[in-house]
């Protein structure tokens, strides 16, 4: 299975917030065993934009349109608190959620997304300026997840999407999307203090 989601904490460069300022995406764990969990996310609300280009080209597009709408590029002027992770995924993949990217080529057509603090709703979010941007509400979901540290490189990420993969097939579990890969901390942060995580969607 291809990882087709990778977190993005570039934010971090441009507000300099601290990670435990940064509010994550809500769940409930289902069961924890050693390296690994089940876990039940609740509903969110995301502002995602499409672009074109290889992973981190896509990334950076993405990343400087969304980040323009919630520092205030937005009918009201108004700033939206970042969160944890960005996601990316390949468009074209049959995926049940949405959260913290898949490359099956070099090139291609990407969704690139921010979930938006929980404080606001479809209805209370100030529309974007650019109508590239799109506001959307995830539905709840459940996925397998395996967390790791260190770079999160494409050998290791690889390694550990299989390990994850072992895990669902041992379970009995059925994957319901690809796996994607969530990155937590901002560039500086020491190698071995870095959070990462690969996820399957699987059904509940």
């Amino acid at each position: 299975m291809k990882l087709i989601f990778i977190g993005l904490l570039a934010s971090f460069a441009l507000t300099g917030s601290p990670a435990l300022a940064v509010e994550e995406p809500k769940f409930t764990v289902a069961l924890h065993e050693g390296p690994f969990e089940i876990r039940d996310y609740q509903a969110a609300v995301v502002a995602e934009v499409n672009v074109t280009g290889d992973q981190r080209e896509a990334a950076s597009k993405g990343f400087r349109l969304l980040a323009g709408y919630i520092f205030g590029g937005n009918r009201r002027r108004q700033s939206i608190a970042m969160t944890a992770p960005v996601a990316q995924e390949r468009t074209g993949q049959k995926i049940a959620m949405a959260a913290p990217v898949t490359q099956t080529q070099a090139d291609g057509a990407w969704v690139v997304r921010f979930t938006m603090p929980s404080a606001y709703s479809l209805e209370t979010l100030p529309e974007p300026n650019d109508p590239r941007i799109q506001l959307r509400t995830l539905a709840p979901a459940r996925f397998a997840v395996v967390r790791f540290s260190g770079i999160a490189d494409r050998q290791s990420a690889d390694a550990k999407t299989a390990e994850l993969e072992g895990f669902v097939r041992a379970r009995a579990l059925r994957a319901v999307g690809p796996a994607s890969l969530a990155q937590y901390d901002p560039p500086w942060t020491l190698w071995f203090m870095r959070r990462n995580e690969v996820m399957i969607p699987v059904a509940r």
